[in-house]
């Protein structure tokens, strides 16, 4: 039986440049290779929601599309 090492990633958190000076309504992401990582900004050490990174850039696509319409 052979041990498999295991990846360790450093993740890096980041908000949108859309949240500006703003901090009480912001969400974080971190991408990993096959997961995008999402928390609230305020609760770092809160939960964290986990989805496909296909769903979170339809999500986002999505809010970008629905903002530019109600422009």
């Amino acid at each position: 039986m052979s041990a498999r090492p295991t990846a360790t990633y450093q993740l890096a958190w980041f908000k949108s440049s859309y949240s500006g000076a703003n901090t009480t309504e912001c969400v974080e992401c971190a991408y990993l290779p096959h997961i995008a990582l999402i928390r609230d900004s305020k609760h770092s050490g809160g939960p964290t929601l986990s989805v496909k990174p296909q769903a979170w850039m339809r999500f986002i696509g999505s809010v970008r599309h629905a903002s530019q319409e109600g422009a």
